[in-house]
């Protein structure tokens, strides 16, 4: 029977969203991982795409990529987990520096009338509150790298696959002549997204580690690590990634190198965001402020850590699926942000027709 009230259609879609968001939440244990293995597998597919037409062998490029995040997985996840320990080691020594450079600034503000209740902000402010934002972040991730078999298995199962997935999109879609061509902007406009804020996400973290490193700010690499993971969530992921580098340089070096802690993360996140990521990947990809915050929140209570982390790309996914149909594009506009433009996916040599 057709449904032909827009009212009913209306709570007909909306139920089926609960039912399916219900059980994406009671499956999380399957879907986190899942979800993880995507992101990976379409990250690294511009690299295998790129070494297959050069004359490697597929199944020697996988292996090769599936090699070198193993390597430098391992490596990371040791040195974090290094500064993790070295840093909640050495929490009642911050707590103690913290709380002597917190009384200067307090006396500096004295001078300007400004006065502040020291004992009573003294007695609620503990470095482990701001820090934890980065510990529970990478401690919550590397719970889910636990299962790493299980992802690495799936993510190499998706790169041999990815070559014909194209056409069996199309198939599925009862469009085996290819004439769809939504569907082929649509997968496009995603490894286009995905891949080149890897990219970016990457050069990030490594500019933002080599300059804490410069300043000589204890536990650069995790603060690193960090700025390299939120830096998927635009405008709200680069202030979380700042605020526990800042109060580590505060507390240990004071307000000068705070300062120029700030100041590095302003600059590196100025340039990379506002020009360089624009010019790769066009203006059209920008959400609202309002829209990275609920994602934020939503994707996050429904997959946790892993969900924080992909929640923007997650939610450009829906995005770039709606802006790709004509009778759902007025959706896409209400996620974007002012003045964006509907997305155009680059042409990609590599898409495959067979």
């Amino acid at each position: 029977m057709e449904i032909q009230s827009p009212a009913a259609k209306t709570l007909l879609i909306l139920a089926c969203f609960i039912v399916v968001m219900a059980g994406i939440k009671a499956a999380s244990a399957i879907m986190v991982p899942f979800f993880l293995s995507v992101f990976i597998a379409i990250a690294c597919g511009p690299v295998i795409n790129w070494s297959s037409k050069r004359g490697v062998p597929r199944w020697a490029s996988v292996f090769l990529v599936i090699l070198l995040i193993v390597v430098i997985g391992f490596m990371l996840a040791g040195l974090v987990g290094q500064s993790m320990t070295e840093f909640r080691a050495n929490m009642p020594q911050y707590k103690e520096q913290l709380e002597v450079e917190f009384a200067w600034v307090v006396e500096q503000l004295a001078r300007f009338n400004i006065q502040l209740n020291q004992a009573l902000i003294s007695q609620h402010l503990n470095p482990g509150m701001a820090m934890s934002i980065a510990t529970n972040f990478l401690s919550g991730m590397g719970g889910v790298l636990s299962n790493l078999l299980l992802i690495l298995l799936t993510v190499i199962f998706m790169l041999f696959e990815a070559e014909s997935f194209p056409r069996r999109i199309h198939i599925a879609m009862a469009d085996p002549d290819m004439k769809f061509t939504h569907i082929d902007r649509f997968i496009q406009s995603v490894n286009s997204y995905l891949a080149i804020k890897t990219v970016v996400s990457l050069f990030t973290g490594l500019f933002i580690g080599v300059y804490l490193w410069f300043l000589g700010v204890d536990h650069f690499l995790l603060w690193s690590v960090l700025a390299f993971m939120l830096n998927y969530i635009p405008n709200i992921g680069s202030f979380i990634a700042a605020v526990p580098a800042i109060l580590m340089a505060f507390i240990e070096q004071g307000m000068g190198v705070a300062g120029l802690t700030a100041l590095g993360f302003v600059v590196v996140n100025t340039v990379m965001g506002n020009f360089i990521e624009p010019k790769f990947m066009g203006k059209g990809l920008g959400l609202s402020t309002l829209v990275v915050f609920l994602s934020l929140v939503f994707w996050g209570w429904l997959l946790g850590s892993v969900g924080m982390l992909l929640s923007v790309p997650l939610t450009m996914v829906v995005k770039i699926a709606l802006e790709s149909r004509e009778e759902s594009k007025w959706i896409a506009v209400l996620l974007s942000s002012e003045g964006s433009e509907p997305i155009k996916a680059q042409p990609d040599a590599g898409t495959s027709r067979g």
